[in-house]
C-alpha cells in the first residue's frame, strides 16, 4: 500500500515540475536539462561520423552546407546559438536529421529524391524542428515516467500475488505502444512539419516545395508502408493536409523574408 502511494505521489511531483510549453502551444513534459541533452547529441554524432561513411564531395558538402545554414540562422539563440556542425553521409538511406548541440545529418540517399534546394530546405527545417520544440527530451522522458509506471505496476501485482502478472504486464506494455507512445510520435513529427515550414519559408525557401518532397517520398517508398495507427510516422497524404492547412502563413513568411538562397547541387 505505501509503495502504490510513494509512486503515485512521485509521478505527480515529477509531472507538476516537468510541465512546459511546446512551440505551438502544446503542454510537454521534459525531465532532462538542455546541456544534458546536447551533450548527448554531441556523442551520438561523434559516433556516427566514426562509424558510418562521410561524404568527401565538395558539390554535395557545398550545397547540403548553403541549404542547412540558411535553415540554421532561423532557429532561436536561446536553443543553440553556436555553429551547426553540417555532415553529409556517403549513404543510400533517404533520411537527414537534427541533434541538441547543433548537429545536422543529411545521407546522400535523400539528395535523389529532394530535387532542389527547396525540397532538401523542407527535410532539413523539419528536423531542426525537432531539436527547437526538444522533440528528443520530450521522448526520453515519457519513456523514463513510463518505466516508472510499469515497475510500480509490476511490483503492486507481484505484491498482490497475482498468477497472470506476466500476461498482465505483456498486454499493459502493448497497449501503452499502441495507445500512447506511436501517437505521441505521430503528434512530434506534425509538430514538427508545422515549426519546420514556418522554419524553411522564413529561410527564404519556398513553402509550398515541401508538399512535392512528401509526393516524391510517397513514389520512393513505393506505398510500403504499415497502417498509420501501427507507425511512428503519419501518412505521407496526411502530412500534405497539414502542410497545405499551414501554407497560407507560411507563403507570407516567404513573401516577407529577405533572405534569397541560390543553393546548387
Amino acid at each position: 500500500m505505501w509503495f502504490r502511494i510513494i509512486s503515485i505521489l512521485l509521478l505527480c511531483t515529477v509531472f507538476l515540475s516537468a510541465c512546459t510549453t511546446s512551440p505551438t502551444g502544446r503542454k510537454t513534459i521534459k525531465l532532462y536539462s538542455s546541456a544534458q541533452l546536447a551533450d548527448m547529441g554531441t556523442q551520438a554524432f561523434d559516433s556516427m561520423k566514426s562509424e558510418q561513411k562521410v561524404s568527401s564531395k565538395a558539390v554535395e558538402n557545398k550545397y547540403v552546407r548553403c541549404v542547412a545554414e540558411h535553415i540554421a540562422r532561423q532557429v532561436p539563440q536561446s536553443v543553440f546559438s553556436g555553429d551547426w556542425e553540417v555532415v553529409v553521409f556517403d549513404e543510400d538511406q533517404i533520411n537527414a536529421f537534427a541533434l541538441p548541440g547543433g548537429k545536422i545529418g543529411v545521407y546522400t540517399g535523400l539528395l535523389k529524391v529532394a530535387e532542389n534546394q527547396h525540397q532538401l530546405a523542407a527535410v532539413v527545417g523539419h528536423e531542426v524542428a525537432h531539436v527547437i520544440a526538444e522533440h528528443g527530451n520530450e521522448r526520453m522522458s515519457s519513456g523514463t515516467l513510463i518505466n516508472l509506471g510499469m515497475e510500480a505496476t509490476n511490483q503492486i501485482l507481484q505484491n498482490q500475488q497475482v498468477a497472470q502478472t506476466p500476461m498482465i504486464m505483456g498486454a499493459i506494455g502493448l497497449g501503452v505502444q499502441v495507445g500512447v507512445q506511436l501517437p505521441f510520435s505521430r503528434t512530434h513529427e506534425s509538430e514538427a512539419d508545422i515549426i519546420g515550414l514556418d522554419l524553411m519559408a522564413k529561410a527564404g525557401f519556398d513553402p509550398q516545395q515541401s508538399v512535392n518532397l512528401w509526393q516524391n517520398m510517397a513514389k520512393a517508398s513505393g506505398g510500403q508502408r504499415q497502417p498509420e495507427f501501427l507507425s511512428t510516422h503519419p501518412a505521407p497524404d496526411s502530412r500534405i493536409k497539414l502542410l497545405q492547412q499551414n501554407m497560407a502563413s507560411a507563403n507570407n513568411a516567404y513573401q516577407r523574408s529577405t533572405s534569397k538562397p541560390d543553393c546548387r547541387p
